[in-house]
């Protein structure tokens, strides 16, 4: 691995401990210029998560709490009326700021939750009539809690599709859990130097577009969303936004390793992330789709003519 991301993972795991694979499936995230959704039950360190990225990564933080009151204004900004100048002025919601944290996203409505598309997609908000651009990077890392409790909103696949990866912190190890509680994650003393300046984060960003992809490992990733759209069990087939998504995530995770070019393993190490959300209908058990999600990995050979 690059050593200065290697850097960046270690300092994060001494806080979000047994979660290496989760840290740098968000960083492959971030550097290939997506947004990420965690899905988890509460209180398992998602928040500790996206404060450690901004803090490594020197970016500005917000955290925009989603409940069902939440309007669109609320994140974007309001024009407020200057009786000095006689004229509206802009006053930038949340949502202007390097990395936000869209806590709890599905417990806002689909209207709030639209609000977010031109953003995720764009990097701009129009507010009456006006574009404004947001700053970059820009990285939205959006959390929501498992369908089945009660206050949620499926998010509409729409959306789900704007999210490069998605992850899932899960349960502590026993071994994790005991260095928690013996004060090796508490929050309370949670401080984090930077490691990588936003800088040269904007210059990686760019990098990883000039990872070369072979046409072998293109058509890897072309026989596994065919496959998806043509075995007819899956909700939803991979678009090709999806394979977009897949080949993008596939450079990142190359280029963590420090490697110059992408190779099927790479494919494999992002895929479950990348395509899982996708795949599965929001109404599905998750558990249940991630299986499905592996499955279809499994049965596509990465080396077949």
């Amino acid at each position: 691995m690059n050593a200065r991301f290697h850097a960046v993972v270690k300092a994060l795991g001494q806080h979000i401990i047994g979660k290496q694979e989760q840290i740098k499936l968000a960083i492959t995230c971030l550097i290939a210029n997506g947004h990420l959704l965690i899905e988890d039950l509460p209180g398992m360190g998602k928040t500790t998560l996206s404060h450690g990225l901004a803090s490594a990564f020197g970016l500005n933080f917000s955290r925009i709490q989603f409940t069902s009151d939440l309007l669109p204004a609320d994140m974007l900004g309001v024009n407020i009326f200057d009786s000095q100048q006689h004229e509206f002025t802009f006053k930038p919601g949340p949502l202007f700021n390097q990395l936000v944290l869209a806590d709890e996203i599905n417990r806002a409505s689909p209207k709030t939750q639209s609000a977010l598309l031109e953003a995720m997609e764009e990097h701009q908000v129009s507010v009456d009539g006006t574009t404004y651009a947001l700053p970059r990077p820009f990285f939205v890392i959006g959390t929501q809690n498992p369908s089945y409790q009660s206050g949620t909103y499926p998010l509409p696949e729409s959306q789900l599709d704007r999210f490069l990866m998605r992850i899932s912190l899960g349960y502590p190890s026993w071994e994790a859990e005991t260095a928690m509680l013996q004060g090796g994650g508490n929050r309370q003393q949670f401080t984090m130097p930077e490691v990588i300046s936003t800088a040269d984060l904007l210059v990686y960003q760019q990098e990883v577009n000039q990872i070369h992809c072979s046409d072998n490992v293109i058509s890897y990733i072309l026989r596994l969303v065919t496959q998806s759209r043509e075995e007819g069990v899956y909700p939803n087939a991979l678009s090709p936004r999806a394979s977009k998504a897949l080949l993008q995530a596939a450079k990142a995770w190359a280029y963590l390793h420090a490697r110059e070019f992408v190779v099927p393993e790479d494919i494999q190490a992002v895929f479950v992330a990348v395509a899982e959300h996708r795949l599965r209908s929001e109404r599905d058990d998750p558990r249940e789709q991630k299986v499905l999600s592996e499955r279809l990995l499994e049965s596509v050979d990465p080396i077949a003519a």
